[in-house]
Protein backbone atom coordinates (compact mmCIF):
# COMPACT_ATOMS: atom_id res chain seq x y z
CA UNK A 1 0.00 0.00 0.00
CA UNK A 2 2.62 2.15 1.03
CA UNK A 3 4.36 2.28 -2.60
CA UNK A 4 0.98 2.89 -4.41
CA UNK A 5 0.60 6.16 -2.27
CA UNK A 6 3.76 6.88 -2.72
CA UNK A 7 3.52 6.65 -6.63
CA UNK A 8 -0.01 8.79 -6.17
CA UNK A 9 2.21 11.58 -4.35
CA UNK A 10 4.61 12.10 -6.55
CA UNK A 11 2.47 11.80 -10.01
CA UNK A 12 0.64 14.86 -7.61
CA UNK A 13 3.76 16.50 -7.33
CA UNK A 14 4.55 16.50 -10.88
CA UNK A 15 1.49 17.62 -11.59
CA UNK A 16 1.28 20.64 -9.41
CA UNK A 17 4.65 21.84 -10.55
CA UNK A 18 4.06 21.65 -14.30
CA UNK A 19 1.28 24.03 -13.25
CA UNK A 20 3.65 26.00 -10.99
CA UNK A 21 6.01 26.35 -13.72
CA UNK A 22 3.46 27.00 -16.32
CA UNK A 23 0.94 29.56 -14.65
CA UNK A 24 3.46 31.90 -14.06
CA UNK A 25 5.03 31.85 -17.88
CA UNK A 26 1.60 32.62 -19.21
CA UNK A 27 2.02 35.81 -16.45
CA UNK A 28 4.64 36.89 -18.35
CA UNK A 29 3.00 36.78 -21.93
CA UNK A 30 -0.09 38.18 -20.35
CA UNK A 31 1.22 41.50 -19.14
CA UNK A 32 3.20 41.31 -21.84
CA UNK A 33 -0.04 41.62 -24.59
CA UNK A 34 -1.73 44.48 -25.33
CA UNK A 35 -4.54 42.94 -27.40
CA UNK A 36 -7.97 42.01 -25.73
CA UNK A 37 -8.63 39.12 -27.51
CA UNK A 38 -5.67 37.58 -26.56
CA UNK A 39 -5.47 38.76 -23.28
CA UNK A 40 -9.11 36.92 -22.85
CA UNK A 41 -7.95 33.83 -24.37
CA UNK A 42 -4.60 34.06 -21.58
CA UNK A 43 -7.54 34.68 -18.61
CA UNK A 44 -9.34 31.43 -20.08
CA UNK A 45 -5.80 29.60 -19.72
CA UNK A 46 -5.02 30.91 -16.68
CA UNK A 47 -8.39 29.97 -14.71
CA UNK A 48 -8.72 26.48 -16.45
CA UNK A 49 -4.91 25.61 -15.40
CA UNK A 50 -5.44 26.97 -11.86
CA UNK A 51 -8.85 25.29 -10.91
CA UNK A 52 -8.57 22.11 -13.51
CA UNK A 53 -4.65 20.96 -12.74
CA UNK A 54 -3.05 22.83 -10.00
CA UNK A 55 -5.66 22.89 -7.12
CA UNK A 56 -6.80 19.29 -7.24
CA UNK A 57 -2.76 18.19 -7.63
CA UNK A 58 -1.61 20.18 -5.15
CA UNK A 59 -4.75 18.55 -3.04
CA UNK A 60 -3.69 15.28 -3.62
CA UNK A 61 -0.28 16.01 -3.13
CA UNK A 62 -1.00 17.37 0.63
CA UNK A 63 -3.23 14.41 1.39
CA UNK A 64 -1.43 11.90 0.09
CA UNK A 65 1.81 13.65 2.13
CA UNK A 66 0.05 13.79 5.38
CA UNK A 67 -0.86 10.02 4.77
CA UNK A 68 2.64 9.35 4.12
CA UNK A 69 3.88 10.96 6.98
CA UNK A 70 1.30 10.23 9.44
CA UNK A 71 0.13 6.83 8.29
CA UNK A 72 3.33 5.14 8.02
CA UNK A 73 6.18 4.96 10.84
CA UNK A 74 9.39 6.19 9.46
CA UNK A 75 12.62 7.55 10.98
CA UNK A 76 12.45 11.41 9.58
CA UNK A 77 15.14 13.90 10.39
CA UNK A 78 15.22 17.18 10.65
CA UNK A 79 14.98 17.23 6.77
CA UNK A 80 11.70 16.71 6.58
CA UNK A 81 10.44 20.10 8.85
CA UNK A 82 12.45 22.10 6.01
CA UNK A 83 10.94 20.58 3.45
CA UNK A 84 6.84 20.95 4.96
CA UNK A 85 7.78 24.27 5.44
CA UNK A 86 8.74 24.88 2.00
CA UNK A 87 5.84 22.97 0.78
CA UNK A 88 3.42 25.29 3.01
CA UNK A 89 5.42 28.59 1.01
CA UNK A 90 4.40 26.49 -1.84
CA UNK A 91 0.90 26.57 -1.13
CA UNK A 92 1.48 29.87 -0.26
CA UNK A 93 3.09 30.69 -3.72
CA UNK A 94 0.00 29.34 -5.29
CA UNK A 95 -2.59 31.80 -3.50
CA UNK A 96 0.03 34.04 -4.72
CA UNK A 97 -0.75 33.22 -8.26
CA UNK A 98 -4.74 33.09 -7.60
CA UNK A 99 -4.26 36.86 -6.63
CA UNK A 100 -2.29 37.53 -9.89
CA UNK A 101 -5.01 35.95 -11.96
CA UNK A 102 -7.39 37.62 -10.41
CA UNK A 103 -6.58 41.10 -11.33
CA UNK A 104 -5.32 39.72 -14.68
CA UNK A 105 -9.28 38.75 -14.63
CA UNK A 106 -10.29 42.47 -13.54
CA UNK A 107 -7.74 44.44 -15.90
CA UNK A 108 -6.12 45.85 -12.80
CA UNK A 109 -2.68 43.86 -13.27
CA UNK A 110 0.31 46.86 -12.43
CA UNK A 111 3.17 44.07 -12.97
CA UNK A 112 5.29 43.94 -15.20
CA UNK A 113 6.51 40.61 -17.38
CA UNK A 114 9.62 41.13 -15.66
CA UNK A 115 8.59 40.96 -12.37
CA UNK A 116 6.49 37.69 -13.83
CA UNK A 117 9.70 36.59 -15.22
CA UNK A 118 11.41 36.50 -11.39
CA UNK A 119 8.52 35.44 -9.96
CA UNK A 120 8.51 32.03 -12.43
CA UNK A 121 11.65 31.21 -10.88
CA UNK A 122 10.41 31.24 -7.40
CA UNK A 123 8.92 27.63 -7.93
CA UNK A 124 12.16 26.21 -9.34
CA UNK A 125 14.16 27.02 -6.62
CA UNK A 126 12.15 25.57 -4.31
CA UNK A 127 11.87 22.41 -6.07
CA UNK A 128 15.73 21.98 -5.97
CA UNK A 129 15.85 22.42 -2.67
CA UNK A 130 12.78 20.09 -1.72
CA UNK A 131 14.65 16.95 -3.64
CA UNK A 132 17.55 17.16 -2.86
CA UNK A 133 16.46 17.39 0.89
CA UNK A 134 13.95 14.56 0.49
CA UNK A 135 16.64 12.64 -1.74
CA UNK A 136 19.81 13.29 -0.05
CA UNK A 137 18.14 13.77 3.94
CA UNK A 138 21.26 15.84 5.11
CA UNK A 139 20.47 15.75 8.73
Amino acid sequence: MYHYLLALHLIAVVCWFAGLFYLPRLFVYHAMTTDPNTAKTFCTMEYKLNYYIMHPSMAVTLITGYALYYGFPHDFGYWIHIKLILVWLLVLYQIACGYYLRKFRNNSNTRSHRFFRLFNEVPTVFLIVIVLLAVVKPF
